[in-house]
């Protein structure tokens, strides 16, 4: 018999169904070897060497892999085709000690029949540059944050961490709030114009861009006397039209995803986070149905773009086909493997869609969408830019206008799909001009003097940030949404409204390491460690000189600093009731507080615009009781804000959110405890949507109750109505099925 060992359960069922009962799919439930939590786990004076344990979740599994080993007489490692998947097997072949069984490694990009074939086919031996690449990336996160994570704890507060892509990402956040904070707003103005011809017809705006010679620039009007001064100048002119040109213009398909893009696209057309989409992908891959799904590689194989030319005939018409190939522009990119795709083509969204959740269903429209479009034809587009004379009344200089159309001559591949943008295109050209002729006399509707402010840069968002990251050459398709994810679970960002503000502790600890450490939080620095790491797995360079040309270094430049930098202290002027000395601000988890100077004492009281804030929430908040035990609540702060705990806690660990309430009790509960039903009676209360924070009301039962209204009650007569209009229009369950277009 011969054994199959990948990482995940749900890829070992894919991989069996295709495979015949000679082969034994199991799964190592992911890595299975692995750094120690609990120290640093390198020995920086032997070489770096690393000092691999098996965590205590994997005992089991290695127990299980091994007496199937004992079974087998051909072990295939068929894990992931990627640096991190080489080292799975190889730590497989540590953990499990394959001694004199015949031990292959296979890969395949896509979990199909035909795939799999082919793997089994070409079968090959571990590659150990890819393994010491993976490896030195281990070892370099863990020499990094373990090295680094407590000169904050002593220098800030305990608990804080440092790592080498995380920091990096930080940087960019907290660098670009800055600006924004440094931001000054300049006023500018704009004059439009409504025309339409003499003989009718549709209205066109045109905007004004030369006075006599001089063209007018973005920011020449800067006020309104100055919009006026135009204004009146042109009071009673003429307008004609001077001068049109056509052109044709053409807008070529976006390639297909990879990683970055995929998580890009995904955050700003479904509004899922990075994490939200690899999930979804690894899914998506595990079962079959996409190529996978951590790559920097544009390219598609031969036999996709073959089944990508049949679907665009037969969908869209032979002549929306186009074979194209993309060449990627991304650092380090791995062109032997294929970017992001469907594994059939013809298994289009509508056809999967019974197939898959809700989720998964959106997750591969966007990629089927994307990959189709990429081998479709240009979008053609006619393009006409028309000049406006205006010819004031009294003797002046003449004043152009310019107006701009663009309609869609062949619609190509955005019949199919089209990318999303993070800012909207700026004088984005829409619509159609009226046919015109030179010299024709046009009559004026309107002039519009138009204000307009300059405005900052704007926040990150999930999608910009990975772009950021990835032009920048820091991190890997494989960090991106890990990266993120640690920055909000670190509290160094928080995500407001999907756009990234750093926090208080964020904007310190960045702070720190730029003043102290600007080598390491360098982005030059972080992209020079990628190029490395690359170098690494070509086999151009060895790994244990690059990491101790890091580490020496670094090691020395820290044990200065942990000597020469102050600990952060700040001084409150509240004097302490225990020894009457100022008390000191702390951070803790959950921000700042203070507490006495005596390292003895363990008196701590909160800031006092925070115990400002509990007084007043303790007012809103007078009178609930605990939903467990109906003793008194008392207001907390936690991770996440202020909420209500149970006075008897630790006894008893009831908690309650701090709601917006309307006055009113929920008319649902009332009605059915009127029906002799049990249950709480819940109030109605403001909630937010959590998508798009719509402003909505509710009941505080929910999910027992799942009452809600849009509006916000105003009486007992609307509550009953809205009651009413809720029982005759139910709430669609979550798992609904989504409609989506079919292709035509």
């Amino acid at each position: 018999m011969k054994l199959i060992i990948v990482e995940s359960p749900t890829k070992s069922k894919t991989v069996q169904k295709f495979l015949g009962s000679d082969f034994k799919v199991l799964s190592s439930f992911g890595h299975v070897r692995d750094l120690p939590k609990s120290k640093l786990g390198v020995d920086v004076e032997h070489n770096f060497e690393p000092k691999y344990v098996i965590p205590a979740k994997a005992k089991k599994v290695i127990a299980e892999l091994k007496e199937a080993v004992e079974k087998s007489d051909t072990i295939l490692l068929a894990t992931d085709p990627d640096r991190e998947g080489e080292a799975i097997s190889w730590h497989l072949s540590e953990a499990l000690n394959f001694k004199k069984k015949k031990v292959q490694r296979i890969v395949f990009h896509e979990i199909t029949k035909g795939a799999i074939q082919e793997a089994l086919e070409h079968p090959r031996e571990l590659d150990f540059n890819l393994i010491d690449a993976q490896q030195a990336r281990r070892v370099l996160d863990r020499l990094v944050g373990y090295e680094l994570s407590p000169f904050l704890w002593k220098k800030i507060r305990y608990g804080l961490s440092a790592g080498r892509v995380q920091s990096v990402a930080v940087r960019l956040v907290v660098e670009r709030e800055r600006e924004i904070q440094k931001f000054v707003k300049e006023e500018y103005w704009s004059i439009e114009a409504d025309f339409k011809k003499k003989t009718g017809g549709p209205k066109f705006r045109g905007r004004l861009i030369k006075i006599g010679e001089k063209a007018l620039g973005k920011m020449d009007l800067k006020n309104e006397p100055s919009a006026k001064k135009i204004l009146a100048t042109l009071d009673g002119a003429d307008y004609r039209v001077a001068e049109i040109n056509k052109k044709e213009v053409t807008r070529n398909p976006a390639a297909p995803f990879t990683t970055s893009t995929l998580q890009q696209e995904a955050a700003r057309k479904l509004g899922m986070s990075a994490k939200q989409t690899m999930m979804i992908a690894q899914q998506l891959y595990e079962n079959g149905h996409i190529t996978y799904m951590r790559t920097d590689s544009v390219n598609l194989a031969q036999s996709a773009l073959a089944q990508a030319k049949e679907v665009v005939t037969q969908y869209f018409g032979p002549n929306y086909s186009q074979l194209r190939q993309y060449t990627t522009k991304s650092k380090g990119a791995q062109e032997a493997h294929e970017a992001i795709r469907p594994t059939d083509f013809s298994k289009s969204p509508d056809i999967m869609k019974g197939e898959l959740e809700r989720s998964q269903s959106r997750l591969y429209d966007l990629i089927w969408k994307r990959a189709i479009a990429s081998q479709m034809a240009p979008a053609v587009f006619d393009q006409t830019s028309v000049d406006i004379d205006a010819k004031p009344r009294t003797a002046g200089v003449h004043h152009t206008f310019r107006a701009n159309g663009q309609v869609v001559k062949f619609d190509g591949f955005i019949r199919a799909y089209t990318e999303g943008q993070d800012e909207k295109e700026e004088e984005e050209v829409e619509g159609q001009l009226p046919d015109l002729n030179v010299d024709e006399i046009l009559k004026l509707l309107d002039l519009l003097p138009l204000q307009h402010f300059t405005e900052p840069p704007p926040r990150y968002t999930d999608a910009s940030l990975i772009k950021a990251l990835e032009t920048h050459g820091v991190g890997r398709p494989s960090t991106y949404a890990p990266t993120l994810s640690t920055i909000q679970e670190r509290d160094y960002v928080a995500k407001i409204d999907k756009k990234y503000q750093p926090t208080e502790i964020g904007f310190l600890v960045n702070d720190m390491l730029v003043e102290n450490f600007p080598e390491i939080i360098d982005i030059n620095f972080t992209s020079h460690m990628e190029e490395e790491l690359d170098n690494i797995a070509a086999g151009k360079s060895k790994w244990v000189p690059v990491i101790e040309e890091f580490y020496t270094p670094f090691k020395k430049h820290l044990t200065e600093k942990e000597v020469s930098v102050e600990k952060l202290t700040e001084i409150s002027a509240t004097p302490c009731p225990h020894c009457g000395k100022m008390m000191i601000i702390k951070f803790g988890r959950m921000g700042k507080f203070m507490a006495c100077p005596d390292p003895e004492s363990k008196v701590t009281m909160p800031l006092p615009e925070e115990a400002a804030k509990i007084k007043e929430l303790e007012e809103k908040t007078q009178g609930e009781n605990c939903p467990l035990c109906s003793k008194p609540m008392i207001v907390k702060r936690g991770r996440f804000g202020y909420f209500l705990g149970c006075s008897d806690y630790p006894a008893c660990k009831g908690i309650s959110k701090i709601w917006n309430k309307t006055g009113f009790k929920c008319p649902n509960c009332l009605a059915r405890r009127s029906l002799g039903e049990g249950g709480p009676i819940g109030d109605v209360v403001e909630k937010k949507s959590r998508g798009r924070g719509k402003v909505f009301y509710a009941c505080t039962s929910y999910p027992d109750c799942n009452f809600l209204m849009g509006k916000k009650p105003e009486s007992e007569a609307e509550l009953q109505e809205a009651l009413q209009h809720w029982k005759d229009n139910p709430p669609k369950p979550k798992n609904a099925p989504a409609k989506s277009a079919e292709p035509k």
